[in-house]
């Protein structure tokens, strides 16, 4: 089933950023924000990158978006991560080169030799770090900024690199506990709040689920690259070592279960969650990304009733009101448009105990972003002009877009770029 409205919407948000030169967005996008692919020009190539490979767009526009961002050099090393320079440049340019063989060849060369030797660098730190029995930081291995966000993109560049089965070997590693102060802690259990920083509201740290900033991001890498064929020792058993966790910590809804976004060090001693509030079902935190991770960690273990039972909590999550209550934007992050992309790369592959179910869930999802007596096009244009969000791609209008092409048109992603979501 198609959604007319929708799919309009996503095509005149294309055509408001079809020019960098002419586009009606702030100058940030392509100065302060130029190397980072969540806000920047990087993310509106995208767009155009994934509309040129549907057959539905110039591969121009792309080109020009890129030539927009590539102007001045992209940063490496220290400063870089999967979202910010560099790496985030690899990434799409190289889901424009999967459609054009032989273009961007020597870029990407370069920036796969600059990325390799910071993987190098990270890898050798995280080691040496658990072998001194500390703590890691949230940016040591989350998606967006550490070394499963690197692994993410050696999954599709080259999954048997000997990079990508040593980041795969440190996954195995962060999944055993670490002893702390007489204490056992998951081995992903950091010593900040979520932010990064100390935060009186953690003491004693935290473990962050959430498939951006947690463990949930490096088990969908492990179950991911295990489908793909790259599997190294105690692969299986790190995977069966985070789902346990999973199921310790997930909670009962009105209508299923579903995960917290973290667990800190009170409700670890306690055995038990805080009550809290519903929490909206998002990507980057919460039930539909955890979702993702978990089936594909059960399609790989050929675990079908986690098949089942995890199917059956997102679509009690896109249906049950208080959950999508907590929902209150439209990004491909943490709204909307980004439920609707993630209920269709999970109907997918749905066991068929779920999968209609889950396809019966879109058409809802989509028509929250673009009610009834919504004008597509002066809805686009308002997208493209909200300086809150932005024209970008984690949170604003390209990334919306991109998001409703799939569930929109009821066929799959014609390029890579939700790769970097590692829900793919």
């Amino acid at each position: 089933m198609t959604h007319p409205s929708a799919l309009k919407m996503a095509d005149a948000v294309a055509d408001h950023l079809a020019d960098p030169a002419t586009a009606p967005v702030s100058p940030r996008t392509t100065t302060t924000e130029r190397q980072q692919l969540a806000y920047g020009p990087l993310g509106i190539a995208l767009l155009h990158i994934e509309r040129a490979a549907r057959g539905i767009g110039p591969w121009q526009r792309a080109h020009d978006w890129l030539t927009a961002a590539t102007r001045q050099p992209f940063t490496s090393g220290p400063d870089s991560h999967p979202f910010y320079g560099a790496p985030a440049l690899a990434h799409t340019v190289a889901c424009a080169a999967d459609h054009l063989p032989g273009t961007y060849e020597r870029a990407l060369d370069t920036l796969d030799a600059r990325i390799a030797t910071d993987i190098r660098v990270r890898l050798d730190a995280a080691h040496r770090r658990i072998d001194a029995g500390h703590l890691p930081q949230l940016a040591e291995f989350d998606v967006i900024r550490g070394l499963t966000g690197y692994g993410s993109y050696l999954l599709r560049r080259d999954p048997s690199s000997s990079d990508l089965y040593a980041v795969l070997g440190y996954c195995v590693r962060l999944a055993e506990p670490l002893s702390v102060d007489g204490e056992t802690l998951p081995g992903w259990w950091t010593a900040t709040g979520p932010s990064g920083r100390s935060d009186e509201r953690f003491p004693g740290g935290h473990a962050n689920s959430g498939l951006a900033h947690g463990i949930g991001g490096v088990l969908a890498l492990l179950a991911l690259a295990a489908r793909y064929g790259t599997v190294v020792g105690g692969h299986h058993n790190a995977m069966r070592i985070i789902l346990a966790w999973l199921d310790r910590w997930q909670e009962k809804t009105d209508l299923g279960v579903a995960w917290p976004y973290w667990v800190t060090r009170a409700e670890l001693r306690h055995g038990h969650l805080a009550p809290s509030a519903p929490r909206r079902p998002s990507w980057c935190y919460g039930t539909a990304g955890l979702v993702r991770a978990q089936q594909l960690a059960a399609l790989v273990l050929d675990d079908t009733l986690r098949e089942v039972e995890t199917g059956s909590a997102l679509v009690a999550a896109l249906t049950e009101r208080t959950q999508l209550k907590a929902t209150t934007d439209n990004g491909l992050c943490h709204g909307f448009a980004g439920l609707a992309h993630i209920a269709a790369r999970t109907g997918t592959d749905a066991h068929p105990a779920t999968a209609g179910q889950l396809q019966a869930t879109i058409p809802a999802l989509l028509t929250a972003v673009c009610p009834p007596g919504t004008d597509p096009a002066t809805a686009a244009a308002a997208l493209v002009r909200d300086e809150e969000v932005g024209p970008g791609f984690l949170n604003g209008a390209a990334g919306i877009a991109l998001a409703l092409l799939a569930p929109a048109t009821a066929t799959p992603s014609q390029s890579a770029w939700d790769s970097c979501l590692l829900i793919a």
